[in-house]
């Protein structure tokens, strides 16, 4: 009794340690790209680089590179679902990048800079599907090219060097070739976003989600010039940025 006792005393005193964590991967290019968006998504507890997709163990980011090993640079998200729902963190991925391009992202060519979704759960491959196909027909009537993005149970994934991790933090200068289309992927938006969310109070933030919903991926942009998602826009930030549980 004294032991439960003091585990449930550690528990009020470091609630983040009793958090309910899912995982989730993605490949969008550039992995240094890929992990600062993603960070930067209340919810997210972590955003880590590395490979997945590949045949061969353990891959060096020189064997990586060389395309040999049939890797894509990938990121390892671990969210708390009930700050940011899964699909959230798919309209990020999709605004992001461009998922038409194939073997590249802008100026990074070769098969590991390929879109993919990995799905850890059937209700990942689900969602990640569906939202595929939605992001797809917002495209076309826009004419783009069809998407590429490889939807997939997730493959090992192996942690990239240290010195990948965090890099853009850490260099705020540095190299990012990542852009997105400029189209808004409509997952989570507006009113039926909003009734969706009424269970956690989403009904008082109607209108901020309707400003999200309008807000669209053109048009807002980072500091760098690149297409923001419209995730993490401010307007889809209710409280000025801090996030609603079950909202953000």
């Amino acid at each position: 009794m004294k032991k439960i006792i003091l585990i449930l005393m550690a528990a009020a005193a470091f609630p983040a340690l009793a958090q309910k964590t899912e995982k989730a991967t993605f490949a969008a290019g550039c992995f240094w790209c890929t992990e600062s968006d993603f960070e930067k998504v209340p919810g997210v507890v972590s955003a880590t680089s590395g490979y997945t997709g590949g045949r061969v163990a353990n891959p060096t980011y020189e064997q990586v590179s060389a395309g040999g090993t049939g890797h894509a640079e990938a990121v390892r998200v671990v969210f708390d679902p009930t700050r940011v729902p899964y699909e959230q963190l798919l309209r990020v991925f999709w605004e992001e990048h461009d998922p038409t391009q194939g073997m590249r992202q802008g100026n990074d060519i070769g098969t590991q800079y390929r879109s993919g979704i990995y799905a850890f759960t059937p209700e990942q491959r689900k969602a990640a599907e569906a939202s595929k196909a939605m992001y797809e027909k917002e495209l076309k009537a826009r004419r783009f090219d069809a998407i590429t993005t490889e939807v997939l149970d997730a493959p090992p994934f192996y942690f990239a060097e240290g010195y990948h991790q965090q890099y853009l933090a850490k260099n705020p200068a540095g190299y990012c070739g990542l852009g997105g289309t400029g189209v808004s992927c409509p997952i989570g938006t507006g009113v039926a976003a909003a009734a969706a969310h009424r269970g956690a109070g989403g009904e008082r933030h109607l209108p901020q989600l309707q400003a999200c919903a309008a807000a669209g991926g053109a048009a807002a942009f980072r500091g760098a010039g690149r297409p923001r998602s419209v995730a993490t826009h401010p307007a889809c930030l209710p409280n000025g940025g801090r996030a609603v549980p079950g909202l953000a």
